[in-house]
């Protein structure tokens, strides 16, 4: 056999930081979100879409080389901890397969095992489509060793690691149909026959299992296509390999397009939450994703609240930083929009254009730990237009407002703000005026 390689990144010495709000990564394409608690950190390991050129993939279709993780401890700040594992360095992957799909990682022992489908570069060997492989590490941010092998008789897509918890590990993947397994202590292998979890839709594709346990029920969840776009449903058993029955709808189906979707769900400090993905930052390409969050809740017979995403997101977003309000809670019914900040780079984020009187956006859940002096408002208008901030929180409001001049180009403005402004707040961004004008961020100093 031979010596397995360890590599480790620069990158995963050179955090990046991100913002909170949805996508919750904005500086490249992320999808297929498998979030984890481990300690008091959640990780998020997704696979990351690239666009594919002549000599790089397939043009217009998914085209994946490798995986990030990303931290955050509030929700709110996230880490991008780099590269951890890549195509060209796992033995059994073909090295210009660019199919590095949904990704998987527990903890076991104190061992973090990565799962990750890919093609390999022996057919003969392993035969065609994809294998399941596994790569271990001490750290959940690694760096991961790559096991010489895929795991043995798994033969598909998107794996999905649970421990029951009475110890038993199980996996679960999809291929046409969802599939199920044990799983033996040391993780790489199978340790039962592989069995067919039926019971499931009949018509459409099946694919993406994610499988979580709540107050001794087992639910299955998955992407379904009954007609053309992914909806993610679930089903629920008292026991890990089901049967399971159908209990319904976690998100319907995208209003905009986006062929796919890809969950993962988890309790990190009492919250309940359902990442997935969208293409919010390449709407016209819908092989380019971006990885959300939102809360989830339960009814009392346990089964799932249907979620509604939104661009807020989840987390607290602190007054000092740059309150992005264009990811907003709410917006007018007319003449308020969002907009690219710059349609050449959609990395760089998204404005919003109030076009008439009383337009406005609502931001909730702004921390203030201390009274600020200012408000700074980075806005672009042609002619000189009134704008009004509202702070409340359902006991105190303060309102503050500025006649802003005509800019002609991206200004910052700096406002005296006056009255009590603490603790957890919403905002409301509201022109007074029928003056267009666009903001690209608020915050408080």
């Amino acid at each position: 056999m031979k010596k397995r390689s360890i590599f480790s990144f620069l990158m995963t010495a050179i955090a990046v930081s991100l913002s909170a709000q949805n996508p919750i990564v904005r500086d490249q394409f992320t999808a297929d979100p498998t979030a984890r608690v481990f300690g008091d950190k959640i990780y998020v390991y997704p696979s990351h879409d690239v666009l594919a050129t002549e000599k790089r993939g397939r043009l217009g279709w998914f085209c994946m080389e490798d995986y990030h993780v990303f931290s955050s401890e509030n929700l709110t700040d996230w880490k991008d901890h780099g590269v951890i594992v890549t195509q060209n360095k796992v033995p059994w992957v073909r090295p210009d397969s660019y199919s590095m799909w949904a990704p998987d990682c527990i903890e076991r022992n104190g061992k973090y095992y990565f799962y990750f489908p890919s093609a390999p570069r022996d057919t003969v060997k392993y035969g065609r489509g994809f294998g399941i492989g596994v790569a271990i590490a001490d750290s959940p941010t690694g760096p991961f060793v790559p096991e010489e092998n895929p795991i043995a008789k798994v033969r598909g897509i998107d794996p999905s690691v649970m421990i029951a918890k009475d110890g038993q590990a199980y996996i679960y993947w999809s291929a046409g149909n969802i599939y199920g397994a044990k799983l033996k202590e040391n993780m790489v292998e199978l340790d039962s026959d592989v069995k067919i979890l039926g019971d499931l839709p009949k018509k459409g594709l099946k694919e993406g299992p994610f499988v979580f346990e709540r107050n001794g029920m087992y639910y299955l969840t998955f992407p379904h296509v009954e007609n053309t776009i992914e909806r993610l449903e679930y089903a629920m058993s008292d026991n890990p390999l089901g049967p399971f029955k159908m209990a319904g709808v976690i998100m319907d189906e995208s209003p905009t397009g986006c062929w796919t979707n890809h969950q993962s769900i988890v309790q990190f400090k009492g919250q309940w939450l359902l990442f997935y993905h969208h293409n919010d930052l390449s709407p016209a390409f819908d092989k380019a994703r971006s990885i959300r969050a939102d809360s989830l809740f339960f009814n009392p017979d346990g089964t799932i609240q249907k979620v509604i995403p939104t661009l807020r997101g989840v987390g607290l977003t602190d007054a000092n930083s740059e309150i992005q309000i264009d990811r907003f809670s709410q917006i007018s019914t007319e003449n308020t929009s969002i907009a690219f900040l710059d349609t050449t780079n959609k990395f760089m984020g998204w404005k919003t254009i109030f076009s008439g009187q009383n337009s406005w956006i609502r931001y909730n859940s702004v921390s203030f730990t201390k009274k600020p002096k200012y408000l700074i408002i980075k806005y672009l208008s042609d002619k000189n237009t009134q704008v009004s901030v509202e702070v409340f929180n359902g006991k105190n409001k303060t309102v503050i407002s500025k006649s802003l001049p005509a800019s002609g180009d991206w200004n910052v403005v700096k406002i005296e703000a006056k009255g009590k402004l603490s603790g957890k707040n919403d905002i409301i961004v509201k022109s007074n005026s029928d003056s267009k004008f666009e903001v690209d961020w608020i915050k408080f100093e």
